[in-house]
């Protein structure tokens, strides 16, 4: 039984994984902390299979984690203050096909988190509001309150820069 349940996360993680990565990537903007992210995320989930209660609920659990972990990320980044001592420059990288450069995706990194979450697992990820309410730790209602405030406020946005 518990062998079905890893090789199962196993092979979900390995279907999944770009989107895992996608996901990271919207939130730490940077390829190795992507990669990183995923590689904790992915640690983590397999560590802790026997935590997952129900293998219905994998999808949303190992979202959660990849949550956590970008959260976790940028906490540590925050903190990190870099010396008048470190003399060499990082050139940045861009990772094509993952980095959308668009008016309304800044607009939406520009909410508030919550909403930011909700309306990235939505329409980027393509979850459920279910799932996504399992994900955030939320009702179901609040999830949908949430989306539709959102997804408002972006309207009155584009709206307003359109001059309509």
């Amino acid at each position: 039984m518990k062998r079905e349940l890893y090789d199962k996360l196993v092979s979900y993680i390995i279907e999944n994984q770009n989107k895992f990565y996608r996901l990271a990537y919207s939130y730490v903007k940077n390829q190795d902390d992507a990669l990183d992210v995923v590689q904790n995320a992915v640690c983590k989930a397999l560590e802790h299979y026997e935590d997952l209660k129900n293998e219905d609920a994998m999808k949303t659990w190992v979202y959660k984690i990849v949550l956590n972990e970008s959260y976790t990320l940028l906490k540590t980044k925050k903190r990190i203050i870099l010396s008048e001592d470190n003399s060499y420059w990082e050139i940045p990288y861009e990772e094509t096909g993952f980095e959308i450069h668009d008016d309304l995706y800044s607009r939406i990194n520009q909410m508030e988190s919550d909403l930011q979450n909700i309306i990235k697992l939505r329409y980027f990820e393509e979850l459920t509001l279910g799932e996504i309410a399992q994900v955030l730790k939320m009702n179901i209602n609040t999830v949908k309150t949430k989306l539709y405030r959102g997804l408002h406020a972006l309207k009155i946005s584009v709206e307003q820069e359109a001059g309509v």
